[in-house]
């Protein structure tokens, strides 16, 4: 009996003990086995890190940085918006962790990289570190501007997280010249979505065999299928609760939007060529490596936009006005059979508040091309099968520590919790936040290590589920890869190509001159940047020895 009385005595104690470790902060607890409790911002949901992920530097009572202050800056969207709510989310529970305060400066994407570089050239250092867009890389690495992180990633006491997770094709974006300067946060890469009810439907297959002669090439494997699938369904009407017709795609064209991403994608399989090295004609888009000469008019290139002008005929007339987000809703809301896109159309097709389509959605990787054209011989190559090209396509919106930056290890904290696996499982499993899979702990098994349950309960239609997750798996993992541009001006060349598209789009210009002038305009681009300066670093960004 006494010693039953001593045990319930230490039971009380330890209660008491948890009880008051637990209660240590408003945002923050501490388990009795060494892991840690984040409680998120206004969700209050819960996100527990391991003792072994957590870093040595941090544990009850330890604030290593208290009395810092940093300033990160990211896009602005508000603490629900993409890419920017996980900092809101999380900032509670990371001052509570460190004793640091930390200032979310939101700014619109066109202004990101001139206020930033504007700041660090100027010595203003008003920001300790950029959620960035990863085509800025170049701007910031070559003056010198941020700092690798590969001595903090070695250091125990920060959160831990594994390189290993990422595949090749997104290692690459987050290095330059085989050091870390990027902590990964978001994986970007565009694969085709379609309605899974409608082109898996019997009825829907024979009509079309009526009406067109032959079977209907689904699944697709080429542009040609989509294309031949969307005029097919362009005009036609499969939602009974609307009697306006619906369209076979839907993109987006407004200028100085993000047409020129999709343009991207889909040129791709005509124009990027597969093999062990990186010349004018493999593994190779944007220049020739050896004289900056530009690609971009390149028949692959002419023949692409050929395709994307002739696709876009099968989508409502109002797209060439359209921004991203009107793109989307008019998928969501049931009324085209195709969009090529992010990963948020996968998770926003689970909002039943936006989403009409949940549960009838299909993904894959984007489709391919029988016809590549070889920039060293200057003929086309007709493939028994068709190429298809991966791709990285879109910011990938990873953290950056400035190299003016009084408190670069507190800055790095930051990312490092972001990536720890709970956090980044959390960010995933909720495409609110803008956060998209690519990594291995966001797949599931054999091809990675996430868990069915984890997505079922934040909402996700398990058929929905698993389209997405194996196109992106497929995307990140393809043997032939479109190469990222992330070299000085790597914006204002988009750009350019850009205002090139948005004319051929709308029929002001042929695919062939808007190319043409495209070119041209990068010419202008690199003379003026220093073409010796832009030769040298494409080489280094794209991995090309001379």
């Amino acid at each position: 009996m006494q010693r039953l009385r001593w045990l319930v005595f230490v039971a009380a104690l330890l209660f008491v003990w948890a009880t008051a470790v637990a209660q240590e902060g408003n945002y923050l607890e501490w388990n009795a086995d060494g892991s840690v409790t984040l409680i998120t911002f206004e969700d209050e949901e819960r996100i527990t890190i391991p003792a072994d992920q957590i870093g040595t530097m941090f544990g009850p009572g330890q604030q290593p940085f208290a009395g810092k202050r940093i300033a990160i800056t990211v896009n602005n969207g508000g603490p629900k918006g993409g890419i920017s709510g996980p900092l809101y989310r999380l900032r509670p529970a990371w001052e509570e962790l460190t004793g640091a305060e930390l200032d979310i400066v939101e700014m619109p994407l066109a202004e990101q990289l001139p206020a930033t570089i504007n700041d660090l050239r100027l010595g203003l250092n008003q920001f300790d570190g950029f959620i960035e867009g990863a085509w800025y890389m170049g701007e910031y690495v070559t003056p010198g501007f941020i700092i690798p992180i590969d001595d903090y990633m070695a250091d125990p006491g920060f959160p831990q997280w594994d390189p290993n997770w990422l595949p090749p094709s997104l290692r690459e974006i987050y290095m330059w010249e085989g050091k870390w300067y990027a902590t990964p946060n978001d994986s970007d890469g565009q694969v085709l979505y379609w309605r899974n009810d409608i082109l898996s439907n019997p009825e829907w297959q024979a009509a079309y065999e009526a009406e067109v002669g032959e079977p209907m090439p689904f699944p697709v494997k080429t542009w040609d299928d989509v294309i031949a699938i969307a005029r097919f369904f362009d005009g036609k009407n499969w939602d009974d609760n609307d009697p306006d017709p619906d369209s076979g795609v839907v993109m987006h064209f407004r200028v100085n939007e993000q047409g020129m991403f999709h343009y991207m994608t889909m040129s791709a399989p005509f124009v990027v060529r597969g093999g062990d090295t990186v010349n004018r004609c493999t593994n190779n888009y944007w220049f020739d490596p050896a004289t900056m000469e530009p690609l971009i008019n390149s028949p692959g290139h002419v023949r692409a936009l050929e395709k994307l002008v002739e696709l876009s005929q099968y989508g409502p007339d109002a797209q060439v006005g359209w921004d991203l987000g009107t793109t989307w809703d008019w998928f969501l809301r049931g009324k085209s059979i195709f969009v090529f896109s992010w990963g948020d159309v996968g998770s926003l097709v689970q909002d039943t508040t936006r989403s009409q389509i949940k549960g009838k959605l299909g993904a894959s990787i984007v489709p391919g091309s029988n016809e590549v054209y070889n920039m060293c011989t200057n003929a086309w190559e007709t493939l028994a099968e068709p190429n298809v090209v991966g791709n990285t396509t879109g910011g990938s919106w990873q953290g950056v520590v400035s190299a003016r930056s009084p408190n670069p290890d507190v800055v790095y904290s930051l990312y490092a919790l972001m990536a720890t696996e709970p956090v980044s499982l959390w960010n995933v499993n909720r495409g609110w936040t803008g956060v998209d899979p690519g990594w291995s702990i966001h797949f599931l098994p054999p091809d990675g290590t996430a868990s069915l349950e984890g997505y079922l309960e934040a909402g996700w239609n398990e058929s929905d589920l698993k389209f997405y997750l194996q196109a992106y798996r497929d995307n990140f993992f393809a043997d032939t890869m479109l190469p990222y541009l992330r070299i000085n001006g790597a914006e204002e060349y988009w750009r350019a190509l850009d205002q090139n598209l948005s004319e051929a789009m709308i029929g002001r210009l042929a695919p062939q001159e808007a190319l043409d002038r495209t070119a041209v305009a990068w010419d202008e681009i690199t003379n003026r940047r220093g073409r010796d300066d832009q030769l040298k670093q494409f080489q280094e960004s794209i991995g090309y020895t001379p």
